[in-house]
């Protein structure tokens, strides 16, 4: 029973630290009037979209580093969650924060290729956790060609 429930609450807290943190970062750093007078190109996506698919990726995200830790906390695996998510965090402060397109462009780079790297370390240890990133990779790359057109657009 007490595993169970430590099990569950472990599950809580990287469930629950993810949307968090995400959520406040997005707070403090939400893209204001510089953003709304860039060029932007014709896929861009309308503003209300950001919030539930961030939100819906940082549960799956929750879920699968959540699953690796009970796998093995020292893994490569987990190594690479933790650094795609500060790379993650790191990303909308330079972005929207200090207007830095070109830095941010590289932050995002590095992230899609840690999220990669843990699609790949963690698919025979745990195929959950690694399916549950690729919706992850996929936003993550669509926005990467979205940071590069923005920046090309507007320099």
């Amino acid at each position: 029973m007490v595993s169970v429930r430590s099990n569950l609450l472990s599950l809580v807290v990287f469930v629950i630290g993810v949307v968090v943190c995400g959520a406040l970062i997005g707070v403090a750093t939400a893209p204001g009037p510089w953003f709304d007078t860039l060029v932007k190109p014709a896929f861009n996506p309308p503003a209300w979209v950001f919030g539930p698919v961030w939100t819906t990726l940082y549960i799956l995200i929750g879920i699968a580093g959540w699953r690796i830790w009970h796998v093995n906390r020292s893994s490569t695996a987990m190594k690479l969650w933790f650094a795609q998510m500060i790379l993650n965090f790191a990303w909308s402060p330079l972005f929207f924060g200090a207007h830095r397109m070109d830095l941010a462009l590289g932050v995002i780079v590095l992230m899609l290729i840690a999220i990669f790297g843990f699609i790949l370390t963690s698919w025979n240890r745990d195929r959950i956790s690694a399916v549950l990133f690729l919706p992850y990779a996929a936003w993550v790359s669509f926005a990467t060609l979205l940071n590069a057109s923005l920046l090309y657009l507007n320099s």
